[in-house]
């Protein structure tokens, strides 16, 4: 039943004291951490963070309820709100005083719905009437007003890592303006209007409950659940995802069909939206990248997978009711009391728990079949490698042995995801030769995510396993590992050597020297130096090898030398003699070399010939016959006059 799971809370959770009527729990989006406050402050605050596994402790006055409690980036400064008018400011560095200071919302008769931290220093008040950004001087202790602009607010949601604060307006509240932060300076982006279902009553309004904020593939989007209305055709509620820009118009792009009603909560986990849904206690993800069905803007989808509770949560029993041996209690998934916040944090402040959602990718291999949407699927998560390596072994394997067309749909996506980080990295040495000082060291390198597959992955975790199955039909081993060559030519990836002797390998292995031939007859497989070598090796269960060899080195332009060592050391110096002629280079060669190889073969006609050949070099080069002292020919022209006397020597010519 495990393997029907896809989503899990993460195992290192986040402790806290649970929420009770003296301990409010507080959490900083922006900082992902947690509060809890003791009797206003005055018995303790604890805060912990999701990265950081040390809590920070500290007092504070009891000056009344307190509303909202955050750090500044970097938890410098303590800013708490306790009233509608006033955020009173704590410096927690050591150097500067330990006394509070306020600062009161500009607007008057505004009334203060929360504040945003957008850097160390800087902070956003967002009141009903509009919003005011402010410089913090903590050694002044004081604030400074940077920016302030007046507009009816409803509501507001804010997404720390793209700094936008998204303000609700309009009596429908569907009327959204989105401010940018960065810098010390605040922007308005372009207003947009969300389409209201259509509905038989008129009191309508969208909640902030049914609006997120999110990066999904590095564009920010706008969620908006749309709940199922009677008056609407649709089956059930749907989730539309809003594109925006940083400028330019919001544009709607997605809608995700639920295809149910009752309630339901957001989270992104690895660029996929998961919606939960608590009359089932299930899951649903979505994928925007995958393909769905379009009109030419809009995108409409379905859930990837069925709908699959997360996996079960067992809590571990602390504290002095603790027995040794005692079982964990189960985690009441999908509970009432859990709140969600972007991008994957479930919060349970009855229990006392943070957790990160988290993606599952092997179960999703048995829950999604078709393998070219699965590994579509796979190519965009973060911890990939290991599991399309899994599914690349698994398809070939007996048990689960998929057709060719589709073993060739799977590599053509690989070597897509392959040449896009190959032209990148390509790209990137370019711009780097071309600029030079400072702006070369602006350019940043092609990250190398867990998506890019290449030979040596395919080659060690995959084919060379594969080759090594004796149940697999050797056609359908040939055949498997030419299609992998063929996606890489077709993607104009030059292949790695190892890949064209693999294929040998296992054609000699089963005996298919006439496919052999054919492959390398009809350059199936590229010509390189360490394939002639290996073909070189071949000669003795395969004699015609060794002249396949040296026709691949021929075609080597840059292998002539390499040709020269195989014929001398196959003892056919005559033929690697003509090889020189024929190419030009019989000027320059070794005479000692070729007079060392003959020597070898105890033929003395063999011998006479070659040293022959080079006498008439030399006497046509030079006028003369005679070796020079540089050539280190001595032994061999004493062995010559021993075999066939002095007078066989040739004599200089008379000048």
């Amino acid at each position: 039943m495990d393997q029907d799971y896809y989503l899990e809370l993460s195992d290192r959770p986040v402790l806290f004291e649970k929420a009770t009527s003296l301990n409010c729990v507080f959490f900083d989006e922006a900082n992902k951490q947690v509060f809890a406050v003791r009797s206003g402050g005055a018995t303790g605050v604890v805060v912990k963070g999701t990265e950081d596994r040390n809590p920070i402790s500290f007092r504070m006055e009891d000056k009344g309820e307190v509303k909202c409690i955050k750090f500044s980036l970097g938890n410098k400064i303590l800013a708490v709100q306790r009233t509608t008018k006033t955020v009173d400011f704590l410096n927690l560095i050591q150097d500067y005083s330990q006394l509070e200071y306020s600062q009161e919302c500009k607007t008057r008769n505004a009334r203060i719905m929360g504040f945003c931290w957008t850097s160390s220093t800087e902070i956003v008040f967002i009141t009903d009437q509009g919003i005011e950004f402010y410089q913090v001087l903590p050694e002044k202790r004081t604030l400074k007003l940077l920016k302030s602009q007046s507009i009816n607010v409803n509501w507001y949601i804010y997404c720390p890592e793209s700094s936008v604060i998204l303000l609700s307006t309009a009596n429908l509240c569907n009327v959204l303006q989105p401010f940018y932060f960065r810098g010390g300076t605040m922007s308005k982006m372009a207003k947009f209007e969300m389409e209201l279902p259509p509905t038989t009553t008129k009191s309508l309004k969208i909640s902030e409950r049914d609006i997120a904020m999110a990066t999904i593939y590095g564009q920010l989007y706008v969620l908006f659940l749309r709940h199922h209305s009677k008056a609407s055709n649709s089956a059930g509620a749907e989730v539309v995802l809003y594109h925006l820009p940083r400028e330019g118009t919001c544009k709607k792009m997605h809608i995700l069909k639920l295809n149910r009603t009752g309630k339901f909560a957001l989270n992104i986990v690895d660029n996929l939206v998961v919606v939960h849904h608590q009359d089932t206690e299930t899951s649903v993800i979505f994928d925007i990248r995958l393909r769905g069905e379009t009109d030419g803007s809009v995108t409409l989808h379905q859930p990837v997978l069925p709908a699959r509770s997360i996996h079960p949560y067992q809590m571990p029993v602390a504290g002095p009711s603790a027995v040794v041996g005692q079982v964990p209690a189960p985690c009441r998934l999908y509970s009432s009391s859990w709140i969600v916040f972007q991008p994957d944090i479930i919060i349970s402040a009855s229990e006392g728990y943070l957790w990160h959602l988290r993606i599952k990718l092997q179960p999703i291999v048995h829950l999604l079949p078709d393998k070219g949407k699965l590994m579509d699927f796979l190519l965009q998560r973060r911890d990939c490698k290991s599991v399309i390596l899994s599914v690349c072994s698994q398809m070939l394997s007996e048990a689960d042995r998929q057709s060719l067309p589709v073993i060739a749909t799977v590599f053509d996506k690989l070597s897509s995801e392959y040449k896009r980080y190959l032209d990148a990295e390509h790209s990137y040495t370019l711009a780097v030769e071309t600029s030079q000082g400072r702006s070369s060291m602006l350019l940043k390198p092609p990250v190398r995510g867990q998506a890019v597959i290449d030979q040596s992955d395919m080659y060690t975790h995959v084919l060379c396993v594969f080759t090594e199955v004796k149940e697999a039909p050797h056609k359908f081993i040939i055949a498997v590992l030419m299609e992998y060559i063929r996606s890489l030519n077709q993607f104009q990836i030059p292949v790695q050597h190892y890949l064209y002797e693999l294929v040998i390998k296992t054609l000699v292995q089963h005996n298919l020297f006439y496919m052999l031939h054919q492959f390398l007859q009809y350059h199936v497989l590229s010509d390189s130096k360490p394939l002639a070598c290996l073909l070189l090796s071949l000669e003795s269960v395969y004699p015609p090898a060794h002249q396949l060899s040296l026709d691949m080195l021929k075609r080597l332009s840059t292998a002539n030398d390499e040709i020269v060592e195989v014929l001398l050391s196959k003892h056919q110096v005559l033929a690697a003699l003509r090889f020189v002629r024929s190419i030009g280079g019989h000027d320059c060669a070794s005479a000692r070399k070729f007079l060392d190889a003959a020597k070898q073969t105890s033929d003395n006609m063999l011998f006479y010939t070659v040293f022959r050949f080079f006498e008439q070099r030399n006497h046509r080069l030079r006028g003369n016959p005679n070796f020079t002292p540089g050539e280190h020919c001595e032994e061999h022209v004493i062995s010559f006059k021993q075999i066939f006397g002095e007078n066989a020597l040739l004599k200089p010519s008379a000048s």
